[in-house]
């Protein structure tokens, strides 16, 4: 009895082993592993961020949503009212994709991705081109960690409710 549980606790432990991963910009690393959450999300994404410009952040979103993931995104009403940001919510809404914004605080500095409800990417990279090209950024994705996402989950969540809908303005 005690090898048997062994054995399945070990082959418990290699197929969900949390592991954490790091990256920073300008030099790519932080980007592509924000694209990597993304694009390796099954079920599920929420997003949470101060400003949204980035094409590729967008251009992963709506990949997502079209191979039948449940993606939802927040975020902060004042640092995304340039054209650049309206453009990239408009691509999300017009994919299907709920956005809202959120202007209950000065700012909602948050920039957080939870997938499939166990993996969790934070950190200072906002989802904008100058958080990839111009600025000195890190982000940090906990991999399989379900306790960590879904206090994260709850957070994002508390802002999703108070947030409101963002309709494309074409």
């Amino acid at each position: 009895m005690m090898r048997t549980s062994l054995k399945v606790w070990c082959l418990a432990a290699t197929l969900a082993a949390p592991s954490v991963q790091v990256g920073f910009s300008p030099e790519g690393s932080a980007l592509q592993l924000v694209l990597n959450t993304l694009n390796d999300a099954q079920s599920s994404i929420r997003l949470m961020g101060y400003s949204f410009t980035s094409p590729e952040v967008a251009k992963a979103l709506t990949s997502a949503k079209r191979r039948g993931v449940d993606v939802k995104v927040v975020l902060d009403a004042k640092g995304n009212q340039n054209k650049a940001s309206q453009a990239a919510m408009n691509l999300l809404v017009n994919a299907g994709i709920p956005v809202r914004t959120v202007d209950n605080f000065k700012i909602m500095h948050d920039k957080l991705i939870i997938t499939d409800q166990v993996n969790v990417e934070t950190g200072s990279f906002n989802f904008s081109r100058a958080a990839a090209r111009s600025n000195s950024e890190n982000a940090l994705v906990l991999h399989d960690m379900p306790g960590v996402a879904q206090t994260y989950l709850a957070h994002w969540q508390s802002r999703w409710d108070i947030g409101k809908e963002w309709r494309s303005s074409y």
